[in-house]
């Protein structure tokens, strides 16, 4: 033992940071986790040792821990890492179907961060439109608030932990319906009240998805006063820019503004340059980022690893069409005069005044992925392209037809991205990574629609193709981004690291085998590598399995935890670094 402990030492590992053997306990351990190489979340020089687990929470890390156990993991060989952070998440709805998480879970996810649309407040109509806008999945929407939606997961066996965002563009619908409207002095009080209640109910901040309406109807002034609330209550912001491609600039320029105004850390979602003519903006992007950072404004991003994104055919359109929702949308899409204004738009490379991810990525790297009609669901995985050629029309044509036909948006990829940009801002020390996706299953409803691979394979794809194959990251680093940078920057105490005292959330996944199967073509394939995920000291994932255990909680903001509040200042608080 003293030999080893020497070992570490030489080897320049803090024994104060594995901590003594600790003494052998009077009663047995719940779980331990043996001889696996610990990467306990800082990104420091791993180590070969033990883990031992009481209730929900690591009573130990060490070289070696005495004492029996009730359960024991062979981890020799394999590393032992926190459980994985999803720090932009899509299964609000997925959830409700199937609580596994089973795609997220199969990579080591064991928290989801949710909310860049979030699921509260609702205004009736906004209830009646979720309703109307059903495809594949069938709930009823029995809440209104969002912590009455929380209480709805709570009451169904969930396997990850979940927590979510307020969005500013629900709050704005809520209040101002869908129109492109701005708040009088009245409106924008109850807009306020509607996110510091959020807050309260355990938000962990504003968001917001600035290209899609009503959202992007919204002024920076308002964005201002509602990432204010947020910050009092001890919320960051986090954000969809309004731009992530012509003018990405002003963009993360307002991001900033917004920041540093409200005293809150902000995030960026999903950061990228999307379009080949804004590849080259990368380092001016970056540059910008840093510099706000350099004078200490707490701005940070997360990614997925992929070069194409997901949305919708409401990406490929203006936003005056979309005015007031849906069915108007689709009303405005059956005139000829206004298709024939549409077409032209979307033909636009560079709109002034609007993101058009279609003249980006063009016909030919649009790809149909979610319908809700069933006469459509056969144009599954087609390019925009292949089915305008097989009915004979423009692809602008084509595009509106489909989303008057299917009653949605019309789920599709959007091929924008280099590969180069992903891989630059893979190793950029403030990211972190987020799916943008459902957490869904390969099986039953879920095969009905295609999703991104990134739903299957985000995290699996980073350990495995960008820190063992290209080695852009080490794993050391990459297990950080995925751990205690996403914990930290949501002020998560307890959450994100290895060691005695924080929640226990533990991956056991092996390097060497550790790999994403998901493609564009056959994305419903779970990834392979991980064996073991406990979420809250229970097995959720054992032997590669999922247990279905009801492992996960609701993981509230710092106004809904004891002592919280919504307080006068930002300063208030004290934001992890």
């Amino acid at each position: 033992m003293k030999r080893a402990l020497l070992a570490l030492a030489f080897s320049g590992v803090s024994l104060a940071l594995i901590g003594a053997a600790p003494p052998k306990p009077s009663e047995p351990y719940d779980l331990i986790v043996r001889g696996g190489t610990i990467y306990d979340g800082s990104g420091g020089i791993p180590f070969r040792g033990d883990l031992a687990i009481r209730g929900d929470r690591i009573v130990a890390v060490a070289a070696h821990v005495d004492g029996p156990a009730k359960a024991e993991i062979d981890a020799s060989g394999k590393a032992v890492s926190p459980g994985f952070i999803n720090m932009l998440a899509h299964p609000e709805q997925s959830l409700l179907i199937d609580g596994r998480a089973l795609s997220d879970l199969a990579q080591g996810v064991t928290l989801e961060v949710m909310g860049e649309i979030s699921m509260g407040p609702l205004s009736p109509a906004m209830k009646k439109d979720m309703i109307d806008q059903q495809g594949d999945y069938h709930y009823d929407v029995d809440w209104t608030t969002l912590g009455e939606y929380f209480q709805r997961l709570e009451a169904r066996p969930i396997a990850p932990n979940v927590a979510s965002f307020v969005s500013a563009g629900t709050v704005r619908e809520a209040v101002l319906g869908a129109n492109d409207v701005q708040p009088d002095a009245a409106q924008l009080a109850t807009m306020q009240r509607l996110v510091r209640e959020a807050m309260e109910q355990g938000a962990l901040g504003l968001t917001d998805a600035l290209i899609y309406t009503p959202a992007t109807f919204a002024h920076t002034d308002e964005l201002k006063a509602l990432a204010k609330v947020s910050a009092q209550c001890g919320g960051i912001y986090t954000v969809h820019m309004r731009s992530e491609g012509d003018r990405i600039e002003q963009a993360v320029q307002e991001t900033i503004d917004i920041a540093e105004y409200s005293g809150a850390p902000a995030e960026i979602y999903h950061f990228k340059l999307a379009g080949r003519d804004n590849w080259g903006k990368f380092d001016s992007v970056v540059g910008m980022i840093e510099a706000a950072r350099a004078r200490g404004t707490r701005i940070s991003a997360n990614m997925y690893n992929y070069t194409a994104g997901a949305t919708g055919l409401d990406a490929a359109m203006p936003p005056w069409v979309q005015a007031g929702g849906y069915q108007a949308w689709a009303g405005r899409l059956k005139d000829p005069a206004t298709r024939a204004k549409v077409v032209a738009e979307m033909r636009t490379a560079h709109p002034a005044d609007w993101e058009n991810l279609y003249a980006g990525a063009g016909p030919e790297g649009t790809i149909l992925l979610a319908f809700k009609n069933p006469a459509l669901k056969s144009l599954t995985g087609k390019s925009l392209a292949e089915v305008a050629k097989m009915r004979g029309k423009s692809p602008e044509e084509t595009a509106m037809d489909l989303v008057v036909e299917d009653g949605t948006r019309v789920g599709v990829a959007y091929f924008l991205m280099s590969e180069d940009n992903v891989r630059r801002s893979i190793r950029l020390p403030w990211m972190s990574f987020g799916s943008d996706e459902e957490a869904p299953a390969p099986e039953g409803v879920f095969l009905l629609s295609k999703h991104h691979p990134r739903a299957y394979g985000n995290v699996a794809r980073l350990l495995g193709h960008y820190v063992r194959d290209t080695k852009d990251l080490t794993l050391a680093e990459a297990v950080r981004r995925l751990t205690s940078l996403p914990a930290d920057n949501l002020s998560l105490g307890d959450r994100g690291r290895l060691k005695p005292g924080m929640f226990a959330d533990v991956v056991v996944f092996d390097p060497a085998t550790i790999t994403d199967h998901a493609t564009y073509d056959q994305p419903e394939q779970l990834s392979t590598g991980v064996s073991d995920v406990i979420v809250n000291g229970r097995f959720a994932l054992r032997g590669g399995k999922a247990t279905g255990a009801a492992t996960g909680r609701i993981v509230r903001g710092r106004a809904a935890q004891p002592g919280g509040s919504c307080r006068a200042s930002a300063a208030d608080w004290k934001w992890r670094s």
